[in-house]
C-alpha cells in the first residue's frame, strides 16, 4: 500500500493502519486518532512530513465520513449549509459538478440511455478551499447512465437509491458510482458511473472454450463475494444477469446497476429484469428477496458452465415464464473428466492461448443487444412448484439438441419453434432414449467436433 513518494511517511502511514485494533478502535472516528496519534508521537519526522500525513488520512477520514453518513456537523463558510468533510463541503463539490455538467464531453452510445463521455477534469484529487474547485488529475472516462421516468418517482424510490449509491462507492466489488446528477438542458437524471470493458455474457461468448475450471469458479467466486458484501448491507440487487457483471480485462468481475434497474414508476403487478434469471416467485408477483437474488446466481452459475446463457433456446415470454414457475430447470451436466494436462498448464501458456483468440474488447455500453432487462406482467400464472421428472425431461432433451446443434456450428433453420421440438420429443421419448442413454448423451458435451459426426440423432429429426 502506498500513500506518499515520501518513504518514511508511506512508511509510518502504513505503520498506523496495521496497529489499529478493531476492538478497541471500533468506528472510523477513533481510528482516525489514533493514526493521527501515531503519526504525531513518530520522532524521525519532521513537521512538515507530520502535516502531510495527516492531510493523507484526513483525505480517507472525509470520504468515509461521507459514505457512512457519521461525524461532527459543521457549517460551512462559502454555502451556510450542514456539511461532514473537514477538509471540504460536500455541497460545494456537487454545486460546482452541476455548474461544470455541460463542459462533459460526451457521445451516444448504442443504447439511448447510456452514454460513453471523457470526464474533462477528471476525478478529484482534492478541494482547494481558497479557489473553491476541485483540483484533478487530468482526463476520465466515464459512463452516463439516464434514469427512467424518476421525475415520477415516489419517494420510496428515492429513499432506496442513496444507500445503493453508498455500497457502490463503498466496496470495490461493485462498479463505482460517483454520484446522481441532472442534465441542466432538460432535467433528466443520470447516474455517473466507471467505465468497463466487457460484461459477462459477451466475455463468455469469446472465451468459454480456453477456460480452465479454475477459472470458472473464480468468476462464481467473484460474484457470489460481490452479492454478499451487498446482502451484509441488508440490499438486494434485483436484477442480477450476466449483462450486469462487468470486468476489465485482466482483472476481477464486479457487480453492476445496483439499486436503479428498471424505471422508477414501475406500474403495479408488473416484474422487471432478464426473465430467465428471475425467481418463480417473484415472476408470480412477490418481492424481491435475497433468496431470489440468490437464484439468479444459480442462473449465472450455469452460464459460466455451459457456455450459454439459461434458457437460450427459449423466446422470453409467457411460455418461458409458466415453465420456471412450473419448476422447469437448465440441464445440470455431468462431468465426466477434465484434461488435467490442459488444467495444469502454466499462467503464461494460458495468457497467451488468450491473446491468441484475438479477444474482442468493447465497451460494455456500446449495444442494445446487452440490455435485456425489461418490463413484464404475466396474469394467470400458478403458484410456483417443482417440475416432474417427465416434465423435466422434455426441457433437458430440448437443451441438449440446441447444445449439440451450437457445437457442431450446424444451421437448424428447419425447427424454430419451441412448441414443434416439444411435441415431436414427448411423441418419440419412450422409443428413443432410456434413462442410462440420456445420461451418456449429456455427459459427452464436451466431446471433440470431429468426433460429433459418430453420435447418433438423439431422434429422427424427419
Amino acid at each position: 500500500m502506498s500513500y506518499s513518494n515520501n518513504k518514511l511517511i508511506n512508511n509510518t502511514l502504513c505503520r498506523s493502519f496495521a496497529l489499529i485494533d478493531y476492538n478497541i478502535h471500533n468506528n472510523i472516528h477513533k481510528q482516525y486518532e489514533f493514526r493521527k496519534q501515531i503519526i504525531l508521537n513518530k520522532e524521525s519526522l519532521k513537521e512538515n512530513e507530520k502535516s502531510e500525513a495527516i492531510k493523507i488520512i484526513t483525505k480517507t477520514y472525509d470520504l468515509n465520513k461521507l459514505i457512512l453518513n457519521s461525524g461532527t456537523i459543521r457549517i460551512c463558510e462559502i454555502c451556510n449549509q450542514e456539511c461532514l468533510a473537514t477538509t471540504y463541503c460536500e455541497h460545494c463539490v456537487r454545486n460546482y459538478l452541476k455548474k461544470n455538467f455541460s463542459n462533459w464531453a460526451s457521445a451516444k452510445g448504442g443504447f439511448s440511455e447510456i452514454y460513453t463521455a471523457t470526464w474533462v477534469d477528471g476525478y478529484f484529487i482534492e478541494w482547494d478551499y481558497g479557489k473553491q474547485q476541485l483540483k484533478r488529475f487530468g482526463n476520465q472516462a466515464v459512463v452516463l447512465k439516464k434514469l427512467r421516468n424518476v421525475e415520477n418517482a415516489n419517494q420510496n424510490w428515492l429513499e432506496e437509491a442513496r444507500p445503493h449509491l453508498t455500497i457502490s462507492n463503498k466496496w470495490p466489488e461493485v462498479v463505482q458510482c460517483y454520484g446522481l446528477t441532472q442534465e441542466p438542458s432538460n432535467g433528466n437524471y443520470m447516474l455517473v458511473m466507471n467505465i468497463m470493458e466487457i460484461d459477462l455474457k459477451k466475455y463468455l461468448q469469446q472465451n468459454h472454450n480456453q477456460l480452465t475450471w479454475k477459472e470458472k469458479i473464480q468468476i462464481a467466486v467473484d460474484i457470489i463475494y460481490a452479492v454478499s458484501k451487498i446482502h451484509n448491507e441488508n440490499a438486494i440487487h434485483r436484477d442480477l444477469h450476466s449483462g450486469n457483471i462487468l470486468c476489465k480485462i485482466g482483472e476481477k468481475f464486479f457487480m453492476s446497476d445496483l439499486g436503479f434497474c428498471g424505471p422508477a414508476d414501475k406500474p403495479l403487478k408488473s416484474i422487471y429484469g432478464n426473465l430467465p434469471y428471475i425467481a418463480p416467485e417473484v415472476i408470480t408477483g412477490k418481492e424481491h428477496t435475497f433468496k431470489s437474488d440468490i437464484y439468479s446466481i444459480a442462473m449465472l452459475m450455469w452460464e459460466i458452465s455451459s457456455g450459454q446463457p439459461p434458457f437460450f433456446n427459449y423466446e422470453h415470454n409467457y411460455d418461458l415464464a409458466r415453465n420456471i414457475v412450473n419448476g422447469i430447470r437448465p440441464k445440470i451436466f455431468k462431468i465426466n473428466e477434465i484434461n488435467l494436462s490442459y488444467q495444469n498448464e502454466s499462467n503464461d501458456s494460458s495468457a497467451q492461448q488468450k491473446e491468441n483468440n484475438s479477444l474482442k474488447i468493447g465497451n460494455y455500453n456500446s449495444s442494445s443487444k446487452l440490455f435485456t432487462s425489461k418490463l413484464y406482467h404475466f396474469d394467470n400464472l400458478p403458484e410456483p412448484r417443482n417440475a416432474t421428472e417427465e416434465e423435466q425431461e422434455v426441457t433437458n432433451h430440448i437443451i441438449f439438441i440446441f447444445l449439440m446443434i451450437h457445437k457442431a456450428n450446424i444451421k437448424y433453420d428447419s425447427i424454430q419453434d419451441d412448441y414443434k421440438i416439444e411435441t415431436m420429443r414427448q411423441q418419440n421419448l419412450k422409443h428413443y432414449i432410456n434413462d442410462n442413454d440420456e445420461d451418456e448423451r449429456y455427459n459427452n458435451l464436451n466431446i471433440n467436433l470431429e468426433e460429433q459426426d459418430k453420435l447418433e440423432p438423439p431422434y429422427n429429426a424427419e
